[in-house]
């Protein structure tokens, strides 16, 4: 199969996600340091971090391209501590993803190519124009646009979308609320999402409006696989998943949906299928954003937590792995296990794995069910302290 000409873009809030990517498909991933991204709560990396992560980005088969984000606001007092940072990094990330003009001029400094994060919320040629002679080599596009006006600015610069994942109902996700309630600011990367809440309306005397949906600001996820084919026709460049808050199986699923649809002509059939298998991770139902019409109420989650068919409990861990006959010594904490069950095994150098249960022996006797203990399990490589989740259906 020939290689596309479109680059799928994949989130790394952790190592079992960036591993995640690597295996199910990605052509680059995106990643933050523990300061100045816009994932703070995620688990992020540090910059030792950095020669780990290129040994897991370099595969037999290819290399994949590493974009580090320092795309908060920055403030004086932290631009010799950015400077640092961006030295360091040089020769160890394919670019930096930013929108601060301090940040941009320290990119131009030390050589270091750089795309225009969305917070920049670039949304016409002229921008377009002005970050193209400032040196960038990628624009990642405000949110708000539709198809037709993506064209046109892709003519003037390679451009990256956003094709799944969460949305803000803030410009570009340019939101001060969280700042107003908490004093978090989603600017700096800390925001608490009191957009997810369900909320009332209520004047100065008391009286109070009903809702239809209490959840006003919640937006629904990003769901273009349904029109991808419009997509890969509109002069895209990069196509990229939301999602470095979430966990390795989102990103393993995400990705590795989007590699097909990205690599075939789907038919409708095929998609109906990906749609379903899609909403087995966490989202909170599917919207098409801007790109084929201005959303309405229709795109606004009724969801208090998610509508995801699939959830995942931590069960126990991994205690020993013989490779030579590929079983496991699971220690069983919580719950049960039965023949049949799905499991993930989740580590920091396994990445995620699925697996249904076929057989399972305590003191080399087969069982058909297992409590709290230690079991024997058939699956593939993991190693010792590998997390365990059992996969539960809604």
């Amino acid at each position: 199969m020939k290689k596309s000409k479109h680059e799928l873009l994949a989130p790394a809030g952790d190592f079992p996600s960036l591993i995640a990517a690597r295996d199910f498909g990605a052509d680059a991933v995106y990643f933050g340091l523990k300061e100045f991204n816009m994932r703070d709560s995620a688990k992020n990396f540090e910059l030792k971090d950095l020669e780990k992560i290129n040994q897991i980005c370099i595969t037999k088969s290819k290399k994949i391209k590493k974009y580090l984000t320092l795309n908060t606001i920055i403030y004086d007092s932290e631009i010799k501590a950015i400077e640092k940072i961006i030295k360091q990094v040089k020769n160890k990330v394919d670019a930096i993803i930013c929108w601060d003009l301090s940040i941009i001029r320290l990119c131009k400094k030390y050589k270091i190519p750089f795309h225009i994060s969305t917070q920049a919320s670039v949304s016409n040629t002229e921008s377009a124009l002005f970050y193209k002679k400032l040196g960038a080599e990628r624009i990642i596009l405000a949110r708000e646009l539709n198809l037709s006006q993506i064209k046109k600015i892709s003519r003037i610069i390679p451009i990256e979308i956003f094709i799944h994942g969460a949305m803000c109902v803030s410009e570009s996700g340019r939101c001060f609320t969280s700042q107003f309630i908490q004093n978090r600011s989603a600017n700096r990367g800390q925001c608490t999402h009191p957009c997810r809440r369900s909320w009332q309306v209520r004047d100065e005397e008391g009286n109070e409006l009903k809702l239809e949906n209490s959840r006003v600001m919640s937006a629904k996820d990003l769901c273009t696989l349904p029109f991808i084919e419009k997509l890969k026709q509109a002069g895209i460049s990069a196509f990229k998943i939301e999602g470095r808050n979430r966990g390795a199986d989102y990103v393993a699923n995400v990705t590795k949906i989007y590699r097909e649809a990205i690599d075939n002509k789907l038919t409708q059939k095929r998609i109906e299928e990906l749609t379903e298998q899609l909403k087995k991770s966490y989202n909170r139902g599917f919207s098409s954003g801007f790109y084929l019409k201005l959303p309405t109420s229709d795109d606004f989650s009724k969801s208090e937590d998610g509508e995801q068919k699939e959830t995942k409990q931590v069960i126990g861990r991994v205690e020993k792995y013989w490779p030579k006959i590929q079983v496991a010594a699971i220690k069983i904490f919580s719950g049960k296990l039965k023949i049949g069950d799905e499991i993930y095994i989740r580590g920091d150098e396994t990445g995620i794995k699925r697996i249904q249960i076929e057989s399972m022996q305590i003191n080399h006797k087969p069982v058909k069910e297992v409590g709290k203990g230690e079991v024997g399990i058939k699956v593939p490589e993991c190693r010792k302290g590998d997390e365990v989740y059992l996969i539960k259906r809604k």
